[in-house]
């Protein structure tokens, strides 16, 4: 996990272990206190907040830095921003209260809600639009130009709870009448752009991931699509929300809500390739849930 205070205005980029997140990095109001039978509402002097590890961490602590200093100007609070080593870790960590803010994948927040007492209350705004795709994408010098070249192949995908680069994408080729395992091999690799990079370099022939972060490697040079193509798109899917402790003081919840529905800083939006941040509920997640079942995945599976 990395892990930087904004205090700190990133002198250095330091790396943690999970344990470390779990058992003290995080706020310090976290804490459970045994002779409060009824605690009251938490108004922490230092928020944690936390980011979906989804490409290279350290890169997405350094792309956030004026996030965090919007967020301690704002609010009036000492802010931590923290990447966790995998989703799984992240939900881990919110499970135990050690996270006041967090930016789930929609997949990664429908898991964590079956652990911990999380308030969805934003979600990345695009093209007016709060729902985004991902994208199976083939190796152009093997021949995968279509689903049905996949059937025999490796496919990449990200990590085993995101949506984009593992559920959407196995519904996409289950409705194409191919099932993991048994027509293709899946291989996770973790991040977004590991997946896309595997594809490239023909590690892998076809893989799965965001739309959003394809388009964005291909524009940065890393994706040359000249050896990577995309062959199918998925349904609509709803963007990654924002989500905080719901025991949150509820005056520090309303100015945390307002801090993110009023964002037009291009230089913080930037790095979340967003227009803005919407309002959204959980029952905006609902189809995710429906997902999962189609598949048949235990949501169960991804937080022992």
């Amino acid at each position: 996990m990395v892990s930087i205070g904004i205090k700190q205005r990133i002198p250095s980029i330091y790396f943690i272990g999970l344990i470390a997140l779990v058992g003290c990095s995080g706020s310090e109001s976290a804490k459970p206190s045994s002779s409060d039978a009824v605690s009251p509402p938490e108004n922490p002097s230092k928020l944690v907040v936390a980011l979906l590890p989804d490409e290279n961490a350290a890169t997405i602590i350094q792309d956030n830095a004026k996030l965090a200093e919007y967020l301690e100007k704002t609010l009036d609070k000492e802010i931590e921003l923290v990447v966790t080593t995998d989703y799984s870790s992240m939900i881990e960590a919110a499970s135990n209260g050690r996270l006041d803010l967090a930016y789930f994948g929609p997949l990664s927040y429908v898991l964590a809600k079956t652990k911990s007492d999380l308030e969805p209350f934003a979600a990345r705004l695009e093209d007016g639009s709060t729902s985004y795709t991902s994208v199976i994408i083939g190796n152009v010098e093997a021949g995968i130009d279509q689903v049905g070249d996949i059937e025999g192949q490796t496919v990449a995908l990200g990590d085993p709870a995101s949506t984009s680069s593992r559920l959407f994408p196995e519904l996409t080729l289950a409705n194409a009448g191919l099932k993991s395992g048994e027509h293709y091999e899946a291989v996770f690799l973790g991040a977004h752009d590991a997946v896309a990079l595997a594809v490239q370099n023909g590690n892998a022939q076809a893989g799965g991931l965001s739309r959003p972060i394809f388009e964005s490697l291909v524009e940065a040079g890393t994706i040359d699509p000249e050896k990577v193509t995309v062959i199918a798109e998925s349904e609509p899917i709803p963007q990654y929300p924002w989500t905080l402790r719901a025991d949150l003081d509820p005056q520090l919840k309303d100015e945390i809500r307002t801090a993110f529905l009023a964002l037009e800083d291009d230089a913080i939006l930037g790095p979340f390739e967003a227009d803005g941040f919407a309002a959204m509920t959980d029952g905006d997640y609902d189809g995710i849930r429906k997902a999962a079942d189609i598949l048949g995945l235990d949501l169960g599976e991804f937080v022992q």
